[in-house]
């Protein structure tokens, strides 16, 4: 009973007391504040920025008056029995809302009942001059009714089309009657941004506008199927749909990039294409609404150590010629199949896809000097470059064919099976994990061994078995209407 009674008597004591210090206190503060006078409270100081650490504060502040936000207006005819479609997934960066309300209606020829419905989506931009020049991604305002643009202050203007290279997915847009006090996005130089360099993006993220990310270029260079002139920065700073066309800065408040691209199965990888690229084609789009770049006429595929070695080269580099085109710039100056262009203009190729972002840098009508490799030998060659026009799509893989009459043949040093057809060298099997496994296919065509005709199973026996040992074997090959080369490294 006595110990129960101890702990709550302590407990009281120890309020008293605590109650008691308190008061006191209080009594102390009084007389203080009647002998001085009173003081207005200090607000919160900014914490310096330490040293070593980017002032993104401060950056943000300046760049974000330049960053706009994108709004499109899209018709979209629908028919009432049908689901709305799944606008969300067509762009990784471009946010597209649900449709709006039906704005009208009329009947398809086959008699069912369409919706006229507005579907709204959302994208980003920056201002490049005065005169209110908006850089986009082309995708964000494909097929757009109406544009508009929201200034950092939210002030809103309706905006034209001025041209879009969709090669490089950029767009130029201009403010219709644009006021005389917009802020302008100063361009860098993507060359000269280095690997692991801090870089800020800011953009319209989910219609969240005016969002800052920071993080930092992961890579350059990137290929990542995008289309002929993939070469695109690589950054973990968060990017989002609707971040699309939105600018990639660097610390000195410069434009890197153009954001336009992620990688839906990663976190942290994000890609926006060099503002280089950017910069070359937009004297063209304010002058003409479109871009003209310069063609040589060959189909190039990339190189591997084996092909580098049946080729005689000490690595692999260049752009490999599969084939030239008839009545080409690269034919009139005597290209041919087999021949690997190592440099142009005496910059070197270092990898297949440079070759073609090099060539568009160049306007039609341009002559560049291609420097090429064969048998060996280099050598120089001017070549006077045409139009560009509308890339074709490349012929549909070869399946593998059925009524070949006549015997197979067993090629064991490269791993395969063949059949011969009109004269046609067809291979009918790859044999799993073999030299040939993931280099030829079903339904190939070989035509060249080490640049000599094959017409039958035997003759390509002889001149895979003539070849030298100490290198890969080179095979020409047709892929349904594509043709490329193939080094085998033989067993």
């Amino acid at each position: 009973m006595n110990t129960r009674k101890l702990i709550p008597a302590a407990v009281v004591l120890f309020a008293a007391g605590a109650g008691l210090a308190a008061e006191t206190g209080c009594q102390h503060a009084a007389r203080a504040s009647q002998d001085a006078p009173p003081q207005t409270p200090a607000p919160f100081a900014t914490p310096p920025v330490l040293p070593g650490t980017p002032d993104i504060a401060t950056l943000a502040a300046k760049v974000r008056p330049a960053v706009v936000n994108i709004t499109t207006i899209h018709a979209v005819h629908m028919r009432q029995d049908m689901g709305f479609p799944g606008f969300g997934d067509v762009f990784p960066f471009f946010h597209q809302g649900q449709p709006g309300q039906g704005q009208g209606r009329h009947f398809g020829g086959g008699g069912g009942e369409d919706e006229v419905m507005k579907q709204q989506a959302l994208g980003s931009g920056f201002l490049i001059d005065e005169q209110g020049h908006v850089v986009t991604n082309a995708h964000v305002i494909d097929d757009a009714d109406v544009v508009k643009v929201k200034l950092a202050d939210d002030r809103e203007f309706r905006a034209k089309v001025v041209g879009k290279d969709d090669r490089l997915d950029v767009a130029l847009l201009k403010l219709d009657d644009p006021p005389h006090d917009l802020p302008v996005a100063a361009l860098g130089a993507s060359e000269a941004t280095r690997v692991g360099e801090y870089v800020v993006a800011i953009g319209n993220p989910f219609g969240l506008g005016n969002t800052v990310t920071m993080g930092i270029v992961s890579a350059k260079g990137r290929t990542i199927g995008a289309g002929p002139y993939d070469d695109f920065i690589q950054t973990d700073a968060s990017i989002n749909p609707g971040n699309s066309g939105g600018p990639l800065f660097n610390l000195r408040g410069q434009v890197v990039g153009i954001n336009t691209a992620i990688n839906p199965q990663g976190k942290g990888i994000g890609f926006a294409i060099p503002i280089d690229a950017v910069r070359d084609v937009l004297p063209q789009l304010l002058s003409t609404g479109h871009v003209a770049r310069g063609r040589l006429g060959v189909l190039i595929q990339g190189m591997d150590d084996d092909l580098a070695r049946a080729l005689g080269m000490d690595r692999p580099h260049g752009a490999l010629v599969e084939s030239v085109e008839p009545g080409s710039p690269a034919e009139k100056a005597g290209l041919k199949s087999g021949d690997v262009i190592v440099a142009l203009d005496g910059q070197d190729i270092p990898r297949s896809e440079d070759l073609p972002r090099r060539v568009a840098r160049h306007a039609p009508g341009i002559t560049v000097k291609v420097t090429v490799l064969h048998d060996k030998q280099k050598r120089d060659v001017d070549v006077t470059l045409a139009t560009l026009k509308d890339e074709k799509s490349g012929g549909d893989d070869a399946s593998g064919k059925s009524g070949l009459n006549a015997a197979p043949g067993e090629h064991s040093s490269l791993g395969i099976s063949v059949l011969e057809e009109d004269g046609q060298v067809v291979v009918s099997r790859v044999a799993p994990d073999g030299p040939a496994d993931g280099k030829l296919r079903q339904g190939d065509v070989i035509q060249e061994v080490g640049g000599q005709r094959v017409s039958s199973a035997s003759d390509l026996a002889a001149k895979v078995h003539a070849g030298p040992s100490d290198k890969p074997v080179l095979l020409l090959v047709r892929r349904g209407e594509q043709s490329m080369f193939v080094g085998i490294e033989r067993k």
